[in-house]
């Protein structure tokens, strides 16, 4: 052995190791600091999103100067076609879903990611495509769920609640934004029970999140910092940075369970009809400001009867959230499923009390004849071609004061579009307090905006 080793202590050599060793644990306390929580929540639910691409066929009418071009560059001014001439054409749209359960293959997302679709794919993280058809979908809930076709034993979210979701309290979003599949965001919840204003109306009740939210990411999940599901990612707000939106978790669950039964939510009611308050009924009542549904009409029989409701009481909230008019009513009622009381803060002779409703489900029929009171229309089955043909006309009524005649055909009700009997008592639904309600109406080869007054 060499004489200089001999003299080397062998502590010197323990010491050296221990040096080793502290370093080494060193490197790996910095490695598990870099996983954080938000790195474990994206790790743990990311192989349970996937990126959905819908296919849809879109009609344009043909330019008569289009062998004149070599590019469609002119066909974005011209509309109508010549002689009904059209050409179809394939469109194609992506959006984000988020596998609820991975043994059936269910997989949530928004209802406008897929509306129109004629083909629909989900892809996996791992890269593994499958085809997917709709079992349900709500538009005035912008929810849909899908199924993955031959597909079983996949990984799945794990739900959350977002009944206690805290204000300020960190989120995480994973879509496929601009087609950048998997794109994980992080932010903090900035709001709750927001209501967003679109030209179909308002949804209510939203998750306010600051994480970044683009097109792409509708039907995403927004995960707290345990990996829960708490919300679905559905708008933005296109004229600010930092503002997006998500349906909560636990209003989701109620309309998946409805989807999954029957394919589609059941409107629901109270039971009564209302007006827009003014300035002097306001002021009347004592509120401090312009605001409220002022129920004039209470049904007998009806929810809003069994729980106490008069006419002449104000309706000022609904499940907390202010009603500011009766298209605000319509559309908070529009977010409740038949299953969940609905709790309303009511100015009932002077006295601000609270009362819960259950809601009922109105069956197709009862709309019907509701739309035969009110409107005095009844429509056929069949119609040809877009629109819903006048079957019959009630003496007396708005519709015959309006002029309306058996043969009509209804094509808009306010800013929805009417092909089927479906389209049709859904509009009345949503239109139903309103006194006037605009109407694209056809007679023959022509049409007309009229407005009915009901």
């Amino acid at each position: 052995m060499n004489p200089v080793y001999r003299k080397i202590p062998f502590t010197f050599f323990a010491i050296v190791a221990v040096v080793i060793s502290v370093l080494s644990a060193g490197d790996a306390r910095s490695e598990n600091l870099r996983v954080t929580p938000v790195v474990r929540a994206v790790q743990k639910t990311s192989p349970a999103v996937v990126n959905i691409t819908v296919t849809r066929i879109v009609e344009r009418g043909v330019s008569p100067f289009a062998q004149f071009f070599k590019n469609d560059s002119f066909d974005m001014f011209f509309e109508g076609g010549v002689g009904g001439q059209t050409r179809k054409f394939r469109s194609l749209s992506t959006g984000s879903g988020v596998i609820i359960n991975g043994q059936k293959g269910f997989v949530l997302t928004n209802a406008h990611v897929i509306a129109g679709g004629s083909d629909i794919k989900v892809r996996m993280i791992n890269g593994d495509e499958f085809e997917a058809e709709i079992i349900g979908s709500d538009a005035d809930f912008d929810l849909a769920v899908l199924k993955i076709k031959g597909a079983e034993g996949l990984p799945q979210v794990e739900m959350g609640d977002s009944s206690d979701i805290y204000i300020g309290e960190t989120v995480i979003a994973i879509g496929n934004p601009f087609g950048y599949t998997h794109t994980v965001t992080t932010g903090v919840v900035s709001a709750l029970k927001r209501t967003v204003k679109s030209e179909d109306g308002a949804f209510t009740d939203f998750i306010q999140t600051d994480a970044a939210i683009n097109p792409g990411n509708s039907g995403g999940p927004l995960l707290n910092i345990m990996g829960e599901l708490i919300g679905i990612n559905t708008a933005m707000q296109a004229r600010a940075e930092g503002i997006g939106f998500a349906i909560p978790i636990n209003r989701a669950k109620r309309v998946v369970k409805e989807l999954l039964a029957s394919g589609k939510v059941s409107p629901v009611w109270l039971g009564l009809s209302g007006q827009d308050l003014d300035q002097s009924s306001a002021s009347y009542f004592g509120l401090p400001r312009v605001s409220g549904l002022l129920v004039s009409e209470v049904y007998r029989g009806m929810p809003a009867e069994k729980s106490g409701l008069a006419p002449g009481d104000v309706i000022l909230t609904v499940n907390g959230i202010e009603v500011e008019d009766k298209d605000s009513y319509v559309a908070l009622l529009r977010a409740q499923t038949h299953s969940d009381d609905v709790v309303l803060d009511v100015l009932h002779r002077g006295k601000k009390v609270k009362v819960k409703v259950r809601p009922d489900t109105l069956a197709p029929q009862q709309v019907t004849n509701f739309v035969w009171s009110k409107w005095g229309i009844a429509t056929g089955k069949d119609s040809r071609g877009y629109g819903l043909l006048v079957s019959a006309v009630k003496k007396n009524s708005p519709a015959a004061k309006l002029g309306l005649k058996p043969g009509d055909k209804i094509h808009q009700i306010g800013n929805r579009r009417i092909n089927t009997q479906q389209d049709f008592l859904d509009s009345f639904l949503r239109y139903r307090l309103n006194g006037n309600v605009l109407m694209k109406v056809q007679r023959g080869r022509n049409y007309y905006h009229v407005k009915l007054n009901s």
